[in-house]
């Protein structure tokens, strides 16, 4: 019933006890969830999770925040990656402006490494943005690759920009935080013929859970609040946004 767009079941906070969180989210009705690479290692895992489980696909790149030494050499390893049937998108990877562990110039370097082989494969590409809207629209408008704004945390209006240029807006735990202003606008203006959901997890964990570890079965409480939000039954929002997802992930 519910689509997770995102989750790091491959993280260390999650990897080990993965069997039960997923029975977890199982028992909440999530029943398809992405699990999205950052690294190499991270990406390796999300495949190997996504073999083990039909319902769980897996999204393969080297996220911004880790690329500081990324070569051609390790995109190969990404390319070769992509050739899985399981990996459904590339991602994350994008630019992050809040942090300074990678320069500017490295990090749209490796971004443009990986749309330029989102476009390869055809895959959606899911995009990691801090800090940094107006210099990822630029480059994604400039390729004109389609894809999945993940853990959107920018205004209702750069949203709509990034909707006519082909992506779909993907809001996780910080929708349901009491004085989250901005989410919260674009959760109520947002068409949710565009609108996804997702946990992050284990970041970011949804009230009433703030605080705690993160997982899938939280997804619902996102659900919950952009049901809320746009006045619509909360089926309604599951199935839509369940909808959409496959959609972007171009699954039958």
């Amino acid at each position: 019933m519910y689509f997770d767009t995102h989750v790091h079941l491959n993280s260390e906070q999650l990897y080990e006890d993965h069997d039960v969180f997923i029975q977890r989210a199982l028992v909440n009705q999530v029943t398809n969830m992405v699990v999205v690479g950052f690294d190499l290692a991270s990406s390796k895992k999300a495949m190997e999770l996504a073999s083990k489980y039909d319902f769980i696909y897996a999204a393969v790149a080297i996220g911004p925040n880790d690329c500081a030494d990324i070569t051609k050499e390790d995109m190969n390893i990404i390319d070769q990656y992509l050739n899985d049937p399981n990996v459904v998108a590339v991602g994350e990877t994008g630019l992050d402006y809040y942090w300074d562990y990678v320069s500017k110039e490295k990090q749209q370097l490796v971004f443009s490494w990986h749309i330029e082989l989102s476009q390869k494969y055809n895959k959606p590409v899911i995009i990691h943005c801090r800090d940094a809207y107006e210099d990822t629209y630029q480059m994604l408008k400039r390729y004109g690759h389609h894809g999945i704004m993940h853990c959107y945390s920018g205004s209702a209006e750069m949203a709509k920009r990034f909707i006519e240029i082909g992506f779909y807006i993907s809001l996780a735990g910080p929708v349901t935080f009491k004085n989250a202003k901005v989410p919260k606008d674009v959760a109520a203006t947002i068409d949710i013929n565009k609108l996804l959901i997702e946990t992050d997890c284990p970041y970011l964990a949804p009230h009433p859970k703030r605080g705690k570890l993160n997982e899938p079965a939280n997804v619902v409480y996102i659900a919950q609040e952009i049901a809320k939000l746009k006045n619509m039954e909360i089926e309604n929002v599951a199935r839509k946004t369940t909808f959409n997802a496959k959609k972007a992930f171009g699954i039958k």
